[in-house]
C-alpha cells in the first residue's frame, strides 16, 4: 500500500471519529471510549506509515 492511502485511510478514519468527538465533548461517556478507540488506531496507523517512509529511504 503507498504511502498516500495510508495516510488517506488514516485522514477518513479521523473524519469519522469526529463525530463522536462533538458527542463526547456534550457529555457521552461511550462516544469518548469510541474516540480513545480511534486515537489509538491512529497512532497505529501513523506509526506503520513511518515505517513504510523509513524502508522507502533504505
Amino acid at each position: 500500500m503507498s504511502v498516500e492511502a495510508m495516510m488517506n485511510e488514516m485522514i477518513e478514519n479521523l473524519n469519522a471519529a469526529l463525530a463522536d468527538a462533538v458527542k463526547h465533548d456534550k457529555g457521552n461517556a461511550a462516544a469518548g471510549t469510541r474516540v480513545r478507540k480511534a486515537m489509538q488506531a491512529a497512532k497505529t496507523a501513523a506509526q506503520d506509515i513511518r515505517v513504510q517512509v523509513q524502508n522507502d529511504k533504505n
